[in-house]
């Protein structure tokens, strides 16, 4: 009988619980779902996401975790009915822009945007 699988949470590391929380709770729009100390979950519909600081995940785990992130690796992505305005929202706020909209050969308008670790964040339009 084989395994099935479903990604049930992702758990970022970071420096600054403040800053993520802020980013991902009032930039963002996710809820907290729950919080216990340095950790915090925020509600995302199926997927949880969650963030922790790099120390208290090295302790919990027993995992090497370095102190910043050295190479992007991974993206997340969310989807926005409007990618433009969702952008100069960010700008607004002092996100850092990555890359500006553009509409890909598939018809998704897509751009990207930096979370306060540096971690990338996909801001697309759905495909319905």
């Amino acid at each position: 009988m084989r395994a099935s699988f479903h990604l049930k949470y992702v758990i970022l590391y970071v420096n600054d619980v403040k800053k993520t929380k802020h980013f991902y709770e009032k930039l963002l729009g996710f809820p907290i779902r729950m919080e216990a100390g340095t950790y915090v979950e925020f509600s995302t519909g199926e997927t949880i996401l969650s963030c922790n600081t790099r120390e208290s995940g090295r302790e919990i785990t027993g995992l090497r975790i370095p102190d910043e992130s050295r190479s992007q690796t991974f993206e997340l992505g969310v989807t926005v009915a409007d990618v433009k305005v969702a952008i100069d929202e960010f700008r607004s706020a002092g996100v850092t822009i990555l890359k500006e909209p553009v509409t890909k050969p598939w018809g998704q308008e897509v751009a990207y945007v930096a979370d306060p670790d540096g971690h990338y964040i996909e801001v697309c339009s759905p495909m319905d």
